[in-house]
């Protein structure tokens, strides 16, 4: 029972991963701070993957449910 559910866990992140190829997070950085007088600056910090790693997800997935029901 826990490979099956360990393997759904991968296959659904693979799909996700296959989907969604990336995404992007903003930090802001406190550039000057004079009294009132405050400039920031916002950093786009893009996080990509290749959608070849969902597909080998996918894949380990529905090997690893393949192997628990073999184990039986």
């Amino acid at each position: 029972m826990q490979t099956r559910t360990i393997g759904i866990v991968i296959i659904i992140i693979g799909i996700l991963m296959m989907i969604y190829t990336g995404f992007n997070y903003i930090t802001t950085k406190n550039v000057v701070d004079l009294g009132a007088v405050k400039i920031n600056k916002e950093e786009n910090h893009p996080v990509q993957w290749s959608p070849i790693v969902g597909a080998l997800l996918l894949v380990g997935g529905i090997v690893i449910i393949a192997a628990g029901k073999n184990k039986k």
